[in-house]
């Protein structure tokens, strides 16, 4: 795999360029010799940013990682992407479709050892009392979570806000 790095506000030092590479070896068995994996490094006030893009038949593999140390987002980035090139396989090979050039012949061939199912380990009961979105962005301040389930006082339907980058709030609403 050949590995672009791009800087943003940053200098890219050797000790950076090496861990990138390092860690992003480890996704060799993967792809083939030719596949272009482009890595973006940015520092933004205090986040560490690392994305990385390898562009493959048709689709995307992509990971995004932040942190407060650039070393750790560049672990961080290696286990998303390795951990989606799992779930794309099995995605092709369930499909039988054909994997391209991009992907190397073992990777495609490989049996799957562990085959990963979701599992639900814990189930939350609570009441819903009505209130506004508003408050149930209040609540969810008041409890340290980035979502709130709650009743609209408005609708009577069960929404959800969350908390988006920049300290906004969206909030999901049912379609009928």
């Amino acid at each position: 795999m050949k590995i672009k790095i791009t800087g943003r506000n940053i200098e890219l030092t050797e000790g950076l360029k090496a861990a990138v590479e390092e860690k992003l070896a480890k996704l060799d068995k993967y792809f083939t010799e030719d596949t272009q994996a482009n890595v973006t490094l940015s520092v933004e006030k205090e986040r560490q940013k690392i994305e990385v893009t390898i562009p493959v038949k048709g689709s995307i593999i992509r990971s995004e990682q932040v942190s407060n140390d650039m070393y750790v987002s560049i672990d961080l980035v290696e286990e998303v992407i390795e951990r989606q090139m799992k779930k794309y396989r099995n995605k092709l090979v369930s499909r039988q479709q054909e994997p391209g050039q991009f992907f190397a012949e073992e990777f495609i061939s490989k049996a799957e050892d562990e085959e990963e199912e979701i599992s639900i380990i814990r189930t939350k009961k609570f009441g819903m009392k009505p209130m506004y979105p508003e408050d149930a962005c209040v609540q969810m301040e008041l409890l340290g979570h980035n979502f709130f389930v709650f009743r609209n006082a408005e609708t009577d339907e069960v929404n959800v806000v969350y908390k988006r980058r920049g300290n906004t709030y969206g909030l999901i609403e049912p379609e009928f």
